[in-house]
């Protein structure tokens, strides 16, 4: 009896150590896995952060490189050509990219530059979509000014919205939807003239071009994500190496049709300049972020992210320019704000 009842009492400490070893192992185990989700959702974040920040950095000098880049009111240089060079650069840019990563991690299936003609085909639908509304922002210059360009810009936060509901078949909720159109609202009032009796001085081909320019970001936009979306696992980098190689063949057509003479006669980099120059490396490494942001983040961060550059863009101007800030920048910042906090609680919920 007593050994009988010393053997029981050993079985049950080593089954009691057996279930103390598992229960402690699980914990471990739990507990690496959700450190590691957690560190992976702030490599995420920060990523999601950084991108979106450049962006807005990015947009923000676009308008004022443009205007700059003008001598005497018109453009010496090749407008065709210099959207060619910037599809160059990013072309450039997603190279390079793709080298470091193949030294680094080697050649895989997801990263390779090989494709097939079903991933390749819907390349072309996004890059001359981009090619129109690229020119499309050097010519509505003619019609309306900076402040004008500024209000008009803001027609694709509504297009996106729409498109992002059609194509993508993504529910926006009524408070995203009430997030657009305060932003909407925000970003005209930031930019109203208090010492004009008109809003907005813009001729009719003014106003078409800036709704054409609306529907082609937003379509191309949205599109050009869902692509990117489709096939997660896929370099970034090697999906928009082929989208800017279509870009670089539609803008090739167009210097072809509209600058071939000019091109010829006088040289493919007349009339160019430094400040010509930056803002085709602007141009470049904008058209990097804005595909960065629909890889890690949704093409209505880019709508947020251009919004708020417009609100950035003139607080630079008060000390480039002596922007007096005024009580409806003051109020469009507020309800910028206010837009951006909505759509965060309505996509959360």
């Amino acid at each position: 009896m007593e050994y009988r009842k010393l053997k029981d009492d050993e079985e049950e400490t080593t089954a009691s150590s057996s279930d103390l070893e598992r229960g402690t192992s699980s914990l471990s185990a739990a507990v690496s896995v959700l450190g590691a989700s957690t560190t992976g959702g702030t490599t995420q974040w920060k990523r999601k952060s950084a991108v979106t920040l450049a962006l807005t950095l990015l947009t923000s000098s676009q308008a004022i490189l443009i205007v700059w880049s003008k001598r005497a009111g018109k453009y010496e240089y090749s407008v065709t050509t210099a959207n060619f060079l910037v599809e160059a650069l990013k072309c450039a840019f997603s190279l390079a990219a793709l080298t470091r990563i193949w030294k680094s991690e080697g050649v895989t299936e997801d990263n390779r530059l090989s494709t097939t003609y079903d991933e390749v085909k819907v390349y072309p639908i996004p890059a001359a979509l981009y090619l129109v509304k690229n020119l499309l922002q050097y010519y509505i210059f003619a019609y309306v000014d900076a402040p004008g360009y500024q209000i008009l810009k803001n027609l694709n936060i509504i297009s996106t919205g729409v498109l992002y509901r059609i194509i993508l078949k993504k529910k926006l909720s009524e408070i995203q939807w009430a997030a657009f159109i305060l932003l909407c609202a925000g970003c005209t009032t930031a930019q109203l003239n208090s010492k004009s009796d008109h809003v907005l001085q813009t001729p009719f081909q003014g106003w078409m071009m800036a709704i054409v320019m609306a529907l082609l970001s937003g379509f191309a936009g949205v599109y050009t994500e869902a692509i990117i979306k489709k096939r997660p696992s896929r370099n970034i980098n090697v999906q928009n190496f082929w989208l800017y190689v279509f870009g670089m063949a539609f803008n090739a057509v167009a210097i072809l049709v509209q600058d071939f003479d000019a091109v010829v006669n006088k040289g493919f980099f007349h009339g160019y300049s430094w400040i010509t120059a930056i803002m085709i490396l602007n141009h470049a490494l904008s058209g990097i972020a804005v595909s960065m942001v629909m890889k890690y983040a949704d093409n209505i961060v880019k709508v947020y992210s251009t919004s708020v550059a417009m609100l950035l863009t003139a607080v630079v101007s008060v000390f480039l320019f002596g922007f007096e800030l005024s009580l409806a920048f003051f109020l469009g910042s507020v309800v910028v704000s206010v837009s951006v906090h909505l759509h965060s609680i309505g996509k959360l919920r």
